[in-house]
């Protein structure tokens, strides 16, 4: 494992009954890039993604993080390891505050016990005031603090996107891992999203991006992983991936017209 990586993952592999969500899948992401995982509805990248979470345990294969093996490993485990991730489908607490739902995900770095949390000492309140200062910083962070106190359910789209990477940032994560954040978002909303998740990688944390959005793919990501059918088909610089032919037939129905600046 060379010193530049922080995720290696090896051979992995998910089936469900006879289909093949993943086969042998392996690849390498570098500390503090951009790395896009992209192919077409039902490639295989949300198995990926959960299968790395936690949520699936690989049928063969290892994945190993910050140079320790990450193998059948609960969700909470990953999180506390250093990975923390999105959703496709937006999975905030509707009826609780943006800010609550960042403190929600800061927790997982808390100390305070069951003893603190139910007798409230000294230490556990200062734990709780640090844990409420730090959530509203990463709500300012994405662009959402004014909206602080309101419900989650009350937000704009884009804003529970945003809502939903502070409460993922909250649990310090070495590497993010974003399941379509641009999804449901217009141009407008999608260029400050590339802006914050550029923003991301200059603060030191490594982001593993799932996106159909083609030209964010394409103008943010250092190098892109393509799946089709499970499989990897190709991996490189955007450059090299947009015209490499087996991405043009299986993900782009045999037409390229990305562009790489945007």
């Amino acid at each position: 494992m060379s010193a530049l990586s922080l995720l290696v993952a090896k051979g992995i592999s998910k089936r469900f009954g006879g289909v093949h969500a993943l086969s042998e899948v392996t690849f390498t992401i570098n500390h503090g890039e951009i790395y896009g995982l992209i192919g077409p509805n039902g490639a295989g990248k949300t198995s990926l993604f959960n299968v790395l979470t936690g949520i699936y345990a690989a049928d063969g294969g290892n994945f190993i993080f910050d140079g320790e093996p990450l193998d059948r490993v609960k969700p909470n485990e990953v999180a506390e390891r250093g990975i923390a991730r999105t959703f496709q489908n937006i999975r905030l607490f509707q009826n609780l505050s943006a800010l609550e739902n960042v403190m929600i995900g800061r927790h997982v770095r808390t100390k305070a016990g069951v003893f603190g949390a139910m007798f409230r000492d000294k230490a556990t309140r200062a734990e709780e005031a640090a844990i409420e200062k730090r959530s509203y910083e990463l709500l300012g962070y994405v662009g959402v603090a004014k909206r602080a106190n309101d419900l989650a359910k009350h937000l704009a789209y884009g804003d529970q996107r945003r809502l939903e990477i502070a409460r993922a940032l909250a649990t310090e994560p070495k590497l993010l891992a974003l399941d379509e954040p641009a999804a449901g978002m217009n141009a407008t909303e999608t260029q400050a999203l590339k802006r914050l998740l550029q923003e991301i990688r200059r603060d030191g944390i490594t982001i593993l991006l799932i996106e159909h959005d083609m030209k964010l793919v394409m103008s943010v990501c250092d190098r892109v992983l393509v799946l089709d059918y499970g499989r990897k088909i190709a991996e490189g610089s955007a450059a090299e991936v947009q015209k490499d032919p087996k991405v043009i037939a299986a993900y782009l129905g045999g037409e390229v017209s990305l562009e790489l600046k945007g």
